[in-house]
């Protein structure tokens, strides 16, 4: 095979990475404090052999996440918090702490504030949040703060790191990282609502377009070379 066709084949395999994020990001368009993501492209230099030219590919070696702030909606349910400002809600796992800005919490059968994958909220103290039997009223601050009509009880545990980028996302609206934390002093939290998703429709849209003509354009110019290929070796073989 010549080496037009494999980077031509190497472009079709990062337009089929770049598919496959957008179609995610579209799927997440309604899925609280969601960030929208791009691949990252870089061109990949090889060179077979000594005496050939260096032949560049197209090579996807990670993904950008827009850390653009989600429209925040008002919900009217108390335990619906949206971050206006940066940083993250911590929650607890069994393998450690964990990050998030969906912010659609609730109470387990224990009264303890967990979020939507049923793991506990932490404070700023590290511990977890239990409201109280009788306790109706629960208000949160713009700070983080909670109490209710039998007084206050802790404060949210916000968080930021020096490198967004490098936090990886797990799933259920839940992120990772090494980094350490470094504690958001003055939040700016809205109780009632919640943080949508920075994904924008028509923009992916367009974008899985354009990157569908550009697969198939790609497609035919494979196609058409190939043929090529197969016209040349025919009217070799002819050849006495």
């Amino acid at each position: 095979m010549e080496n037009v066709l494999y980077i031509a084949l190497s472009r079709q395999e990062a337009m089929r990475r770049q598919m496959d994020v957008v179609a995610n990001n579209i799927a997440n368009m309604n899925t609280t404090g969601f960030k929208s993501q791009r691949p990252l492209f870089l061109e990949y230099l090889e060179r077979p052999d000594r005496r050939q030219e260096r032949m560049s590919f197209v090579q996807d070696y990670g993904l950008m996440r827009n850390l653009q702030a989600g429209p925040v909606t008002v919900t009217d349910n108390p335990l619906d918090v949206a971050l206006r400002s940066d940083g993250y809600f911590t929650v607890e796992t069994l393998a450690g702490p964990r990050y998030t800005r969906a912010g659609g919490f609730q109470l387990n059968t224990d009264r303890e504030l967990v979020d939507r994958n049923g793991l506990p909220v932490l404070s700023d103290a590290g511990a977890r949040i239990v409201i109280p039997d009788g306790a109706n009223q629960i208000r949160i601050q713009g700070d983080g703060s909670i109490e209710t009509e039998q007084g206050p009880l802790a404060r949210l545990k916000v968080v930021s790191f020096d490198d967004e980028q490098k936090m990886q996302e797990l799933g259920g609206g839940l992120y990772s990282t090494e980094q350490e934390e470094r504690p958001v002093e003055k939040p700016e939290i809205t109780q009632g609502a919640l943080e949508g998703s920075n994904v924008q429709p028509i923009v992916e849209t367009t974008q899985m377009i354009d990157v569908l003509r550009a697969y198939q354009n790609t497609q035919r110019m494979i196609d058409s070379e190939h043929e090529r290929l197969r016209t040349a070796i025919r009217q070799l073989g002819r050849v006495q």
